[in-house]
């Protein structure tokens, strides 16, 4: 079996799926083969399944990009592919997370570093192992983390960012729930069965009003942060979501 083969796997469990990175010896970090293959697998599920779990083989959820894998095409004087605008770049990897129709929960399994930190930033939801590591080492080799940093400092308090990026420490799962990195911290034997139980509880709901909702999450108080104007796009929301899927249809669920 050739070393690029299976770098990321899919389990279909029904009504939602999971995506393991599977480089454990190299703590999943994404190399090209591994990054065109998420984007594959990404593309062949889209609309299939309402939730969509993503975690790490191994002790490690992610470790970002490749470095090795960087350093070589540095050295080749290429133009490295995270910062392409073509081809199979690690921002375009993330983004089509970031867009996919699918709600995604990582499921943060160990070391998240880097660009592992951008993978639990564009996941909707995020359940971490309280014993995971999660930082941005870049700081470290006179880096700036490229993706991870905004995604993060648009997602948490200035100080926690700023512990992250400025000291290049790691914090935990229970420090990053605490911080609003990850919405839960749980052990790590518990950890899967969390993640299963909350992608189920979502797949029982409308994809079109899944759908609608994200959209709603992304654009408030990213592009509208007036009272007014935010309760308009909610009504604007409920009413595409009737006519979408039918009013008659429109029926609450038993809490």
């Amino acid at each position: 079996m050739s070393e690029n083969e299976n770098l990321v796997l899919f389990e279909d469990c029904g009504s939602y799926g999971v995506i393991t990175l599977n480089r454990p010896d190299k703590r999943n970090a994404m190399n090209t083969a591994a990054q065109m293959q998420l984007q594959d697998i990404l593309r062949s599920i889209a609309g299939k399944y309402p939730a969509v779990i993503l975690t790490g083989a191994g002790p490690a959820f992610c470790a970002g990009i490749d470095l090795k894998e960087r350093k070589e095409r540095l050295e080749a004087e290429e133009k490295p592919r995270e910062f392409s605008r073509g081809g199979h770049s690690w921002i375009e990897t993330v983004e089509m997370i970031r867009r996919h129709p699918s709600v995604f929960i990582a499921a943060v399994n160990g070391y998240a570093l880097g660009g592992g930190v951008s993978l639990i930033n564009v996941c909707d939801l995020a359940i971490a192992a309280e014993d995971a590591e999660i930082g941005m080492p870049e700081i470290t080799f006179d880096s700036y983390p490229t993706v991870a940093g905004p995604s993060t400092q648009l997602r948490i308090l200035r100080k926690h960012a700023s512990w992250l990026i400025l000291t290049g420490k790691r914090i935990n799962g229970k420090t990053a729930e605490k911080w609003g990195l990850v919405n839960l911290a749980v052990p790590r034997d518990r950890l899967m069965e969390e993640a299963r139980a909350v992608a189920e509880h979502i797949a029982q709901f409308n994809p079109v009003t899944l759908d609608w909702s994200r959209k709603a999450l992304d654009e408030i108080p990213s592009h509208i942060s007036d009272w007014t104007a935010a309760l308009e796009y909610g009504r604007l929301v409920t009413s595409v979501i009737q006519n979408l899927i039918g009013k008659d249809k429109v029926t609450p669920k038993k809490f």
